[in-house]
């Protein structure tokens, strides 16, 4: 089933990607999927480490749509602050708490931390994560630690 499901959502993604429905694509598109899919397979039988997927669906598709809506407010704060003629920079590094179980979750966070403009996630560490931002305001920790209780959220209660 998991291979069905990988072979599914890569052939997707090229039929998105791509835009073109000749034959000679879709028969590159197919087989970059094929390639792709027995790579993975291999990977599996020699490493056996497969990422356990406990997230509930309909809380992290929400999750979604709220990290778009402040990816729009971040990028506008950032305009703001390029366009600015004094430009008020004011670069920091801080450490994050994160509290995930799983470390899909944890990649969710910090994958929604750097993609939230003007801040990155550095450095990765057991129980934290290590934030640079480009206009920090002590504002900024309180807003991470609601993104990061969004993020908990979606996980489900059980992690096998």
């Amino acid at each position: 089933m998991r291979i069905i499901g990988t072979a599914t959502v890569l052939a997707v993604l090229w039929l998105l990607m791509s835009g073109l429905y000749k034959p000679l694509i879709l028969a590159f598109g197919a087989a970059s999927v094929a390639l792709v899919v027995f790579i993975v397979r291999r990977m599996d039988a020699v490493d056996g480490d497969q990422v356990q997927v406990a997230l509930r669906p309909i809380a992290f598709v929400s999750y979604i749509f709220w990290l778009l809506v402040e990816i729009a407010k971040a990028n506008w704060a950032v305009t703001k602050v390029i366009l600015s003629p004094g430009m008020p920079i004011r670069q920091h590094l801080f450490s994050v708490p994160c509290t995930q179980r799983t470390d899909l979750a944890q990649v969710i966070y910090a994958n929604s931390i750097t993609l939230t403009p003007g801040t990155l996630t550095v450095e990765t560490d057991l129980g934290y994560f290590l934030v640079h931002a480009l206009a920090y305001s002590p504002d900024d920790i309180d807003a991470l630690a609601d993104m990061d209780a969004r993020v908990s959220a979606v996980e489900t209660a059980e992690v096998a």
